[in-house]
């Protein structure tokens, strides 16, 4: 058997980090994670090719090639995923489809033969034996929990590394709260549930043994959902792992903002070489954090917390919100001050929307609100419902936050906000390679000669140099996200005017 393993284009989004790519020659972000698992869990004598159109275009060949075509995505990749299907179907090729996008919406596309949703651990078997047996049905789904101790590693052969800025893998599914707007709950349930401390460290080795040095990004939406273990075996044995290979990853994740409530999980996170978390902080706004269920950002001082992370050592990624029911007026101004105060530099700002299957969708479908399917990206100046605030209001209020936040002046005075106390892992070294140097020679001329921002990128430049010279490259990595959070935006805005 013949299999075709695609992974539709991302758009331009505040995460795709295209335009900062271009500094490095990478052609994506990250591998498809997703698709490379489901890859291992195929039968081993079945032939299989991958093409990540995040890397590279698809050609008809291909395509006539295979017996079926695998498409595994995720919300925001709908319009490419689309797009493949249709080639597929004029190609007259079979197309299997799973992933978010698909157990979520599946309803929503025409010309996929087979649906296998939810977890593959689950319903990837059970195709492919009715497939061999020749009674292959339309869709396959389960209501249950797939032990993701039983899941393969990543079929790492597929891919380029070269051709990526950074690797990740999976520790956990799953989370233990059920924000009204998040339809993580809804994927992976509430209960989170772990691989075990061998598997993690057979994964590391994976990427190792294929050569990969540099940044690794757990995917877990939670990744403390289960402290209790993540204290006790998975940092430990990472520590461990860390020390005997001389500190080739260094990594980053998702967690919750209670996670600076506990001094031993930080500094064991310190140690095993985190250097960065994403952290949904939403709001300023404590209503709101009440209407969404935002149970460990309620009653906290979220600043105080946010500085606690970076103090550890850590870089805080914030997720944010607008358009709450709850939301005054006020809002804009609050959350432009509160990201400049705590030196959050990567600030994703987004409107309110309503994801399938969410409370928050529910409710909004009681209230006769909802207008339309989600697009996968809540930076795009799009809203699937009606909301309470004046939407025109919304909307440059919005405009607002991200034209100030974004600005020459504001980002960097952000940068150096948190650069001027920060101090990263102390086992963190950082190596120069071909690409880091080409990157920093792009950003002096991209930056510090044509850019709007070169008087800015000059003063950090130096500023870093002189100063603060082990966070040097650091800074310069921070002015090329700069400029890429800028351009998403810049166009964003240009197609509402």
């Amino acid at each position: 058997m013949k299999i075709l393993l695609v992974y539709p284009r991302y758009p331009d989004t505040f995460w795709s980090f295209r335009h900062a790519l271009k500094f490095t020659s990478k052609k994506a972000a990250f591998p498809p994670l997703g698709i490379l698992t489901v890859s291992a869990m195929l039968p081993p004598a079945w032939e299989k090719r991958l093409v990540d159109l995040n890397v590279r275009s698809i050609n008809d060949e291909e395509i006539l090639w295979a017996d079926y075509v695998f498409i595994s995505a995720m919300s925001v990749q709908r319009e490419s995923a689309k797009a493949v299907i249709s080639r597929c179907k004029e190609l007259g090729k079979k197309v299997v489809a799973g992933g978010p996008l698909f157990t979520s919406s599946h309803d929503e596309f025409v010309g996929v033969d087979y649906f296998v949703l939810n977890e593959a651990e689950l319903t990837l078997q059970p195709f492919i034996d009715n497939l061999i047996a020749g009674k292959a049905e339309h869709i396959y789904s389960t209501s249950e929990w797939a032990d993701i101790t039983q899941t393969p590693i990543p079929e790492w052969d597929l891919i380029d590394f070269k051709q990526y800025a950074s690797m990740n893998v999976q520790y956990s599914r799953g989370c233990p709260y059920d924000c009204e707007f998040c339809d993580i709950t809804v994927l992976y349930g509430r209960v989170p549930r772990t691989k075990t401390k061998e598997q993690v460290i057979a994964e590391l080795d994976g990427l190792y043994e294929h050569g990969w040095k540099g940044n690794v990004f757990f995917v877990d939406d939670n990744f403390i959902g289960n402290r209790n273990k993540l204290k006790k075996e998975i940092l430990p044995a990472i520590i461990d792992w860390m020390e005997e290979k001389q500190h080739p990853f260094y990594f980053s994740t998702e967690v919750s903002l209670n996670s600076a409530d506990d001094d031993e999980l930080l500094t064991l996170m310190v140690r095993a070489g985190f250097d960065a978390v994403f952290v949904g902080i939403e709001s300023p706004n404590e209503e709101s954090l009440l209407e969404c269920n935002k149970i460990p950002n309620k009653q906290r001082n979220l600043a105080e917390s946010v500085k606690k992370i970076q103090k550890f050592g850590m870089q805080v990624q914030g997720g944010f919100i607008v358009g709450f029911d709850m939301d005054p007026l006020s809002i804009f101004d609050r959350l432009t001050a509160f990201i400049q105060e705590t030196g959050i530099v990567t600030a994703m700002v987004g409107l309110l929307n309503a994801p399938r299957g969410t409370k928050l969708y529910q409710r909004l479908m009681k209230e006769g609100r909802l207008l339309n399917a989600f697009t996968g990206d809540n930076t795009d100046f799009s809203m699937n419902f009606i909301p309470k605030m004046n939407r025109e209001a919304l909307i440059n209020g919005y405009k607002s936050i991200v034209n100030k936040i974004y600005s020459p002046k504001e980002y960097y005075a952000r940068v150096k906000n948190l650069l001027k106390d920060f101090k990263p892992p102390q086992a963190k070294v950082f190596r120069a390679n071909f690409s880091d140097i080409k990157a920093l020679f792009k950003s002096v001329v991209l930056l510090g000669v044509v850019g709007k921002e070169r008087i800015y990128y000059w003063k950090l430049f130096f500023w870093s140099l002189f100063t603060r010279p082990k966070l040097f490259p650091l800074a310069i990595t921070f002015s090329i996200y700069g400029f890429h959070f800028r351009k998403i935006f810049e166009e964003q805005i240009a197609i509402l005017q």
